[in-house]
């Protein structure tokens, strides 16, 4: 297929990318090459989707049996690619987010669950990030005239993660030593590889689908404890994890989610976090790898990345308030 990534560079983008690839089609990434470096075989179009005049030259002249869009987040901004891109593709793909769920993560969801309001032609002052995300999806599935297919990943890791979640703890667990554990190490939950959503993507880009999935992975794929020991097993580290109560966090302003990433306490507002369903994605074929093997590609990806170049986008414990944390623990 001749297929065009919007985005294409930068974490699940190159993913998609790279396993475009390796089925032999034809790609065509269009970014503004700030944040990611195109992979070799690609032809890369320099452009920023918010200049009309830079989406006029990327359609010149070309066309596409698919359109992936990893990247758009503002429904005006995606609206407008839909329009340059309509005609010239049978398939646009949009990459969502279970953010867009209006009961996220408060309750199950599946694909029936209902979407935020917002308006296909919102801008970025419209709402936070999963109504825009909503939004983005009217302005896809209003705006194109073709396939539509629209992805909504749950909790994505793997290799050149730039998002800084599981990056983050394999650094503080290969320096070694006390480290804090939130919570409960039996809370199940719930992840998926980038490397297996591209593949899905691109299956149902290839078929022609148009339809939406919701692609979360598998329920109870692994525990929190379980994920922290592989990231000391992957690591060779000689960290001793302290579990510290949910509460007692919560009571010292930990925030959930980002100063220790991935955890979401037990309380209601996030009671149906890691019970997505993908049942539908995986009936329809998506596969999921083992967490394990994500925590060690991750791993073998970071090493190569100098401890002073590694970025976390905010997420991660100050060393004083763990240890400070660590010390009333005791």
């Amino acid at each position: 297929m001749r297929v065009l990534i919007m985005g294409g560079s930068v974490f699940l983008g190159r993913a998609i990318t790279q396993e475009a690839l390796r089925r032999g089609h034809e790609v065509t990434t269009f970014n503004r090459g700030r944040n990611g470096v195109d992979l070799p075989g690609v032809e890369a179009v320099r452009g920023d989707r918010e200049v009309p005049e830079d989406l006029d030259r990327l359609v010149a002249g070309r066309e596409w049996d698919a359109v992936i869009d990893v990247h758009g987040q503002v429904p005006r901004v995606v609206g407008e690619s839909v329009r340059r891109l309509s005609g010239r593709a049978a398939t646009y793909a949009y990459i969502s987010s279970i953010s867009a769920l209006s009961d996220f993560p408060e309750r199950e969801c599946d694909e029936s669950s209902p979407l935020f309001e917002c308006a296909p032609d919102a801008g970025p002052e419209d709402g936070h990030y999963g109504m825009l995300k909503a939004g983005c999806e009217r302005a896809v599935e209003e705006g194109f005239d073709g396939n539509v297919l629209i992805i909504q990943p749950g909790l994505i890791l793997g290799p050149y993660e730039n998002v800084g979640r599981l990056p983050w703890w394999l650094d503080r667990i290969s320096r070694g030593g006390r480290v804090l554990a939130p919570g409960d190490p039996d809370r199940a939950m719930q992840l998926i590889d980038a490397r297996d959503i591209a593949a899905f993507v691109l299956t149902h880009a290839e078929a022609g689908t148009a339809d939406r999935f919701l692609t979360s992975g598998v329920r109870g794929n692994i525990t929190y404890g379980g994920w922290l020991a592989e990231c000391r097993a992957v690591t060779g580290s000689d960290a001793e994890f302290v579990w510290v109560d949910d509460r007692f966090l919560l009571d010292r302003k930990v925030s959930p989610w980002t100063e220790f990433p991935v955890w979401a306490p037990g309380d209601p507002e996030f009671a149906g976090v890691w019970l997505p369903s993908s049942a539908k994605a995986l009936a329809a074929g998506l596969t999921c790898r083992p967490v394990a093997e994500t925590v060690r590609d991750t791993w073998a990806w970071l090493r190569e990345v100098p401890p002073s170049e590694r970025t976390f986008r905010g997420h991660g414990i100050d060393p004083e308030k763990e240890a400070g944390i660590l010390a009333e623990w005791a």
